[in-house]
């Protein structure tokens, strides 16, 4: 799922040479609410939060917080919508003020202000979100990318006190950081693997790959969900850190399963076949094994492909709702999931819908 942060998100939360220049809430001449941070307007306020909307209001954001349903940003309203949908625990992206997988701190002109950022906005996760109804939540935190050492050491911070996951762009790379082969990375991922803290990769949170002149954007990105979560995927897996650190767990979150059945055919085609896959570091474990053992796949409605099931793992599969976003399927997830399921062995079923996640995050 996905939360809106409330415009007193940042309030009393920074160091007090940075409490003037914490991101604040103003007011647009058209009458829009936007966040503002170093004098930049950004434009997101609403972006998506569509759950209780009518289909045909869906296309176009809303512009207020008063024209967002309160479950998206009041942590008292979000758990009232969970118990309408029948879900019993959480774990919330960012959408926000942060940027899609928490990436707009990093790219502040001054570094301290978009690390004292960071570190106010999980304090604000864990204090309120996550803090109010810490069995409902699971805690998701952000992280720090101008410079991993320091995002290393806020992930360790964070999971000192409870933080279950993080997240990060899932390809870096196209936002100007070091793609995922680089060793840059390597305090990040380790302090995932040594905190047991899940790596939680977005597909789209990068953005998406340059469009072909005159195509539709948002259909065509939209129907590229689950390629891009293919590409992200193989990426992370050949990058060799699941290999290197067994203990990584990292989860392909809005991304389906209906490829994963396909990549893990493919790993052992050009293991076994076409000598393509010579430089996997790991003797001892081939790449399918790695992919079924360091990372998970969550699915909104797949209802073709969840025959592929056992060629996955069962174990690997999550349930996602998107709440409130409009691939979401609140409030009718309960639905949504009974007819998937259906013909499913009652025991897979439960895995799927939340044993496997109960396990994952702790």
């Amino acid at each position: 799922d996905h939360l809106l942060e409330p415009p007193h998100a940042f309030e009393g939360r920074f160091p007090a040479r940075f409490q003037e220049q914490a991101p604040r809430i103003v007011e647009t001449e058209e009458g829009h609410q936007v966040w503002v941070l170093e004098d930049t307007p950004y434009f997101q306020v609403g972006f998506m939060a569509v759950a209780g909307r009518a289909p045909e209001d869906r296309r176009v954001g809303p512009a207020r917080f008063e024209e967002v349903r309160r479950g998206c940003r009041s942590i008292k309203d979000r758990i009232r919508d969970m118990d309408i949908n029948g879900v019993w625990a959480s774990l919330n992206f960012p959408s926000g003020v942060t940027g899609f997988g928490g990436t707009l701190f990093s790219e502040t002109q001054d570094p301290e202000l978009g690390l004292a950022c960071v570190r106010a906005w999980n304090d604000w996760l864990f204090e309120e979100w996550y803090g109010s109804y810490p069995e409902r939540i699971v805690p998701l935190g952000i992280t720090y990318l101008r410079d991993p050492v320091k995002g290393a050491e806020e992930i360790r911070r964070n999971a000192k006190r409870g933080f279950k996951a993080v997240t990060m762009p899932e390809q870096p790379h196209r936002l100007g950081y070091p793609a995922v082969f680089d060793p840059y990375w390597e305090p990040i991922v380790r302090a995932c693997a040594e905190t047991g803290t899940v790596l939680s990769l977005h597909v789209g949170s990068a953005g998406f790959p340059a469009m072909p002149k005159g195509a539709p954007m948002l259909e065509l990105g939209a129907t590229m969900f689950q390629a891009e979560a293919f590409t992200s995927c193989a990426q992370w897996l050949w990058s060799g850190w699941p290999a290197r650190y067994p203990e990584l767990k990292i989860t392909m979150s809005e991304a389906g399963i209906a490829w994963v059945g396909g990549m893990i055919d493919r790993l052992d085609n050009i293991m076994a076949r076409s000598g393509y896959g010579s430089g996997w570091p790991d003797k001892q474990h081939g790449p399918s094994e790695v992919l079924r053992r360091n990372f998970w796949f969550t699915m909104i409605d797949d209802p073709s492909t969840i025959c592929t099931r056992h060629t996955i793992g069962v174990e690997n599969i999550l349930a996602e709702s998107d709440y409130p976003h409009g691939d979401g399927t609140w409030p009718d997830t309960q639905e949504v999931m009974a007819r998937l399921l259906a013909g499913v062995p009652d025991e897979e079923a439960r895995m799927i819908t939340h044993k496997n996640a109960a396990q994952l995050y702790r």
